[in-house]
């Protein structure tokens, strides 16, 4: 995990549970994340799925906390006892549980709204009510992440001295998750948001091995700071064959001043070119 190389803080997204590694569940939150950032402008920089293990949950942390760079973390922040997510988040910061004030009162809000629906009395001591309460119990000084599906909230926390570095937990269920990314990204990190999505721009280049066009690469990347080169080798591509599709991608301004240099660069190398391609 490394901070970007632009202004922009580095974007990251972890994905905690068995059910995704043993294919239980397909994961649906890359690709929505990724979505949810392109609409603003911003891009995913990593991902990493992690288990229902403890010790890997807190060391995953540790190293986003460490890292300078805005995280969601999706999943295992309930109260059964394979959710580890808040209680790693809290060692990973060296920092106590506590119950939430404002955590506490919209839990109990909710579980007065059950016991309307199910036409009961709410029974604030009752075992089970308490116990959801566990809910609430955050690493000290977190901030709470509102959850307009049933209230149940989710929580930010920061790393102290680590300028820019928080991490976002939100639940594993895509119905809450989605949108309470949503408020963060717009709350939070709305002065990141960009009206010019990042583009790509590539091309299919015939009889070229990778390494022969490394120089060229990393010549494109010193001379636009703003732009990330990408090479893309197929060896068995049902319409081009064996080709490497080789591109540009970043801001618009800066794809359309390195994309003609990386053209000239290949017609220079004598490279057979095919289609150009837009996304």
């Amino acid at each position: 995990m490394t901070t970007h190389s632009t202004t922009r803080p580095a974007i990251g997204l972890i994905i905690v549970g068995d059910e995704i590694l043993s294919g239980k569940r397909q994961d649906k939150h890359l690709s929505k994340v990724i979505e949810l950032l392109s609409a603003r402008g911003m891009a995913l920089d990593w991902a990493e799925y992690v288990g229902d293990s403890p010790e890997r949950i807190t060391a995953t942390l540790q190293r986003a906390f460490a890292s300078g760079d805005i995280v969601f973390s999706t999943g295992g922040i309930g109260a059964t006892p394979d959710d580890h997510t808040r209680q790693c988040a809290a060692k990973a910061l060296g920092l106590p549980l506590a119950l939430h004030p404002e955590a506490e009162a919209l839990i109990r809000q909710r579980m007065q709204d059950l016991a309307k629906e199910q036409g009961t009395v709410y029974q604030p001591d009752a075992p089970d009510n308490i116990h959801r309460l566990n809910m609430g119990m955050f690493p000290a000084g977190a901030q709470i992440i509102p959850n307009p599906y049933n209230k149940i909230p989710g929580f930010t926390c920061a790393a102290s001295g680590v300028q820019g570095s928080a991490v976002h937990f939100v639940p594993g269920f895509p119905v809450m998750a989605w949108p309470m990314v949503e408020w963060v990204l717009d709350n939070l990190y709305a002065h990141l948001h960009s009206k010019q999505a990042n583009v790509e721009k590539s091309v299919i280049v015939f009889g070229a091995m990778e390494a022969a066009l490394t120089p060229l690469m990393l010549r494109l990347e010193s001379d636009f700071s703003g732009i990330k080169v990408f090479s893309l080798p197929s060896v068995d591509h049902p319409q081009y064959g064996r080709h490497i599709e080789l591109g540009v991608k970043g801001s618009p301004a800066d794809v359309e001043q390195a994309y003609p240099i990386m053209l000239e660069g290949l017609h220079k190398f004598g490279a057979k070119t095919g289609p150009e391609l837009v996304r």
